[in-house]
């Protein structure tokens, strides 16, 4: 029963993420009148979801909502690889029943349509800035690298305690402003999932970057940390 509560924490964590922060992107970003919340918006909402979900249900699950944060965990030495794979399941899973709760709600508009992206991260013609496949995957590993490092750092026990959670959140917001113009920023493989399967096409076709590029990036942060810390705590 204790496994099932960690990954049904996950799949909390991971549904409020996905809904708060792609839900901004699609439903908020943009919006006559000047009244649209634009990329700083966006990116402080993703921030605010790791934030306010870590304190709510992080001391039952870790708080991982992201299946690169799982892998950089592992590889870390803070999580047992034998959980592993179902947090993930748990992590795409929520992600999935977000997409499919946002699509509900998005396509409540009159005008609206999947073709607009939906959120979905891309690269090339369907990156917000046009940015390259290469920039694309340098951006996705270097920003994931430096979450794992954020994560880690502040949930080490020498750090400040209490504190991880918006520590956390921040650095996600500050990876979102960074990133967006970018590839719309995945740094998470479960968030990228998640709204990729209702777009289909293009955003299917471009996802494998956004499984691939955040887990590499995760192992580099988690190893960085690891020579950087000495001895785990």
């Amino acid at each position: 029963m204790q496994a099932m509560n960690k990954y049904g924490a996950e799949f909390l964590g991971t549904f409020w993420l996905v809904l708060g922060g792609c839900g901004s992107a699609v439903l908020a970003a943009v919006f006559p009148n000047s009244l649209g919340i634009g990329f700083h918006g966006v990116a402080l909402a993703f921030g605010l979801t790791v934030l306010t979900m870590a304190y709510a249900v992080g001391h039952i699950s870790g708080g991982h909502f992201n299946p690169a944060v799982s892998v950089g965990l592992c590889v870390g030495g803070r999580f047992p690889a034998s959980q592993l794979l179902p947090y993930i399941v748990a992590q795409v899973l929520g992600g999935l029943a977000a997409g499919g709760v946002l699509y509900l709600i998005a396509s409540g508009k009159a005008d609206f349509d999947l073709a607009g992206g939906f959120a979905s991260n891309g690269y090339g013609e369907h990156s917000p800035g046009r940015f390259s496949m290469q920039a694309a995957l340098i951006t996705e590993v270097v920003m994931t690298a430096f979450f794992l490092i954020i994560i880690m750092g502040a949930t080490d026990s020498r750090a400040p305690a209490g504190f991880a959670p918006i520590a956390i959140g921040l650095g996600l917001t500050l990876i979102h402003l960074i990133s967006i113009p970018v590839t719309n920023t995945s740094v998470n493989p479960a968030r990228s999932t998640g709204v990729a399967l209702y777009v289909g096409g293009w955003a299917v076709q471009q996802l494998w970057l956004f499984w691939v590029a955040p887990i590499v990036g995760a192992v580099i942060g988690a190893l960085s940390y690891r020579m950087v810390a000495g001895e785990q705590r």
